[in-house]
């Protein structure tokens, strides 16, 4: 039972009525009485608007089942099925042209482009990671990855190899000659770096001295003029810091004594509350919100062990360099935060109501979040996140335009509640749900004055397509997704509706994560096909990845790319509504789908049994290959729904999907068998909380709103943890 404490007509969680009491309103100074009215005004505001939108999704969601019914072998008519849309208002006028009017933007939002990343801000460590992932060494991230090759003798296990290190150090020299490049001669033969009136001096081997090519690259230095230490330099407003030292150990062994190159990198990063966090009940809400306030005081830490030491970490201070004028500056040393709340479908028992019901979690999100970040806009914080006085919460999962202008009205009540400047709380609008796709315009407009990001979600935005065309017949295997046309025509157009409506300069268009976080080499690779299409940031599962990512964002410059988009034909509404159906479902082998069988069930399994036992929310796990990949509801969304198509479009039965899920329990069973935390889900099924959530999932999956997997995911996490 949850002890509770009754504050007005609410009764709240003991523990987070504690943590709001004790740790968070007397750092902000809000007496508990203005905070608890405002918040329980909050809820008697939005809550039935709220539960009239998911009515509303309810609805079409019915309509489109009914349409497609009756439909249904008849060859998929794209015109009739957008007038169908049209009719029903799912797809709406999008109105004249406008340009959005978000001011007091920080630059690593609004003018540079770089990557993003994602974390669950429940784990301390790892929220204070991505912070610090602001600057990171690309010898470190070269090095210990495969972006560069094991052969010939360049090995990376054990301890330095220096082969391996000498193809690491031309690998960055090499990197430098694209990016700042000398008049003449090579960084690959540079003898020593100085700055000799205010320009970089680079002594060559062969005797003779250069200069960049574009002497305003040289930003700044540390140490002496003619020995510095540190030479900053500058590229499509990405810095890079040639960090010299002759004694240390790499720094001994080079002509230069160049002992790293380190890169900006992660230039924001998105703090989560939603589908990287398994937070169901105050205990786990807390943990989350102590963690965003520790970040926005500036004073969170955490203790581990690490390689047998205790290791405690802290957020980095903004770093200092000497200008060429010989006055000092600094540039930031964090990355700059955003905050994802939870989309407007799940409730939560932290607080219950004036009507005895669990509020909605995003409104317990809006308000607690936004009161926490009201340390960094009153400037009574220990470091600052935003210099521009503004507050960035990304919103997921919103469907269409009427819950994006809910979000605002919600953002407008808590800036007049919490006494907060008007539009201070920025949104971010995350396109994912097929309804936001075909209405982005309008979703934009309704945010106009406070949009600051828009990006494309490939995995939630699948699951919702083929959940919202469940009736229309079997999908195409999940392998074979990301070659549809409507993805393609999805990921242009969000692109181009974001240049169209003027976010170039004044907010993120961004494109999604790249799941192999050992696969480097790859990454590099192919990642670059984000900045390509015009995105200014793209996600990366880690610091090393966001090291990696950041050096496509010197090769393209990303708003030049922009404005090449800004005169293409724009994507086309009739492509985005291609329905990615299986023509001929006899095409396919019994073998072929078996293995779409495992493949789907393994992954369910190796994400769900973490989340249900152990509370984890994103992680790597390996799949049916043994290839680790980022996990989370996203990935189980796609993967459920693909699984209860099928079975619905009787491409295979209920024994054979539950044969499937045993089969494929005791393969999960076996990769993680070293986790000492890890309880098997075989052969015990019955028993197993993980196991039978899994199976639900599937099984009753064309019941879930929209897909999603959080009510499931959310009551049987709360059925494990009452075990416990």
């Amino acid at each position: 039972m949850t002890n509770r404490t009754t504050i007005g007509q609410l009764q709240i969680a003991s523990e987070l009525a504690d943590f709001v009491n004790n740790e968070l309103l007397p750092k902000i100074g809000i007496t508990q009485e203005k905070f608890w009215g405002v918040f329980e005004s909050i809820i008697n505001e939005f809550s039935a608007r709220n539960t009239e939108l998911l009515h509303d999704r309810d609805k079409l969601h019915a309509s489109i089942d009914d349409w497609h019914r009756q439909n249904r072998g008849q060859g998929h008519d794209t015109s009739a099925y957008k007038k169908f849309l049209q009719d029903i208002g799912y797809l709406t006028d999008q109105g004249e042209d406008f340009e959005v009017s978000t001011a007091d933007v920080d630059s690593e939002i609004a003018t540079q482009a770089g990557p993003q990343l994602v974390v669950p801000v429940k784990n301390a460590r790892f929220a204070l990671n991505a912070a610090n992932a602001r600057w990171g060494s690309l010898y470190d991230a070269l090095y210990g990855t495969d972006a560069i090759a094991e052969e010939g003798g360049a090995e990376k296990s054990g301890g330095y190899n220096p082969v391996r290190g000498e193809k690491v150090i031309a690998f960055a020299r090499n990197f430098l000659d694209k990016t700042c490049p000398l008049e003449s001669g090579s960084h690959q033969d540079a003898a020593a770096y100085a700055i000799v009136d205010g320009k970089l001096v680079v002594s060559l081997s062969d005797g003779t001295s250069s200069y960049l090519s574009n002497t305003t690259q040289l930003k700044g230095y540390l140490g002496e003029q003619t020995d510095p230490s540190n030479v900053l330099l500058v590229n499509n407003d990405l810095h890079i810091d040639i960090q010299i030292d002759r004694n240390s150990d790499i720094g001994a062994g080079d002509a230069a004594g160049v002992k790293d190159v380190v890169l900006e990198a992660a230039i924001t990063t998105i703090q989560d509350c939603e589908d990287s966090v398994a937070a169901v009940d105050a205990e786990d809400k807390v943990e989350v919100y102590r963690n965003w306030l520790g970040l926005i005081n500036g004073d969170l830490a955490d203790t581990f062990l690490k390689g047998g030491q205790q290791v405690t970490r802290t957020l980095h201070k903004d770093r200092e360099f000497n200008a060429l004028d010989g006055s000092r500056f600094s540039l930031p040393g964090r990355s700059m935060l955003l905050v994802r709340n939870v989309g407007h479908l799940m409730r939560n028992n932290a607080i219950i109501d004036r009507n005895g019901e669990e509020i909605y979690e995003g409104i317990m999100d809006a308000v607690i979040t936004s009161a926490i970040a009201t340390l960094d806009l009153g400037n009574k914080n220990l470091l600052r996140n935003s210099r521009t006085g503004s507050v960035y919460i990304v919103k997921p999962k919103m469907h269409g335009t009427k819950e994006v202008e809910f979000t605002c009205e919600l953002f407008s009540a808590i800036e007049k509640y919490l006494g907060i400047r008007s539009n201070a709380l920025k949104v971010g609008i995350m396109d994912e749900e097929r309804r936001t796709t075909l209405n982005l315009k309008t979703c934009i407009k309704a945010a106009r004055e406070r949009v600051v990001f828009i990006n494309t979600g490939f995995l939630d935005r699948t699951g919702d397509e083929i959940h919202t065309s469940m009736e229309a017949g079997p999908m195409i295997p999940k392998t074979k997704m990301k070659g549809a046309q409507w993805i393609a025509s999805y990921e242009d157009s969000n692109v181009d509706v974001g240049l169209a409506c003027g976010l170039q300069g004044k907010a993120q268009i961004g494109k999604g994560m790249w799941a192999m976080p050992d696969l480097m080499a790859a990454m590099l690779e192919q990642k670059i096909g984000h900045p390509q299409a015009g995105a200014n940031t793209a996600w990366v599962p880690s610091p090393t990845a966001a090291v990696l990512h950041a050096m496509h964002y010197h090769q393209i410059n990303v708003f030049s790319r922009q404005d090449e988009l800004k005169s293409r034909i724009a994507a086309s509404v009739d492509d985005i509504l291609q329905i990615p159906l299986l023509e001929d479902p006899a095409s396919l082998s019994a073998e072929e789908i078996q293995h779409e069988l495992d493949n789907n069930a393994q992954g369910i399994l190796g994400y769900v049994v973490r989340w249900i036992d152990q509370g984890i929310g994103c992680s790597k796990v390996p799949d049916i290959n043994n290839v680790g990949l980022m996990e989370d509801r996203a990935t189980l969304r796609i993967s459920s729904q693909h699984m209860a198509n099928w079975l619905h479009h009787g491409l295979c039965t209920k024994d054979q999907v539950q044969e499937t899920m045993e089969r494929m329990a005791a393969v999960v069973d076996e990769q993680n068998k070293e986790d000492p935390l890890y309880e098997p889900m075989a052969p015990g099924f019955s028993d197993s909380v993980a196991f039978r959530a899994a199976c639900e999932l599937v099984f009753d999956g064309l019941n879930q709103p929209n897909g999603y997997t959080e009510p499931i995911l959310h009551a049987r996490r709360l059925e494990k943890k009452s075990q416990a």
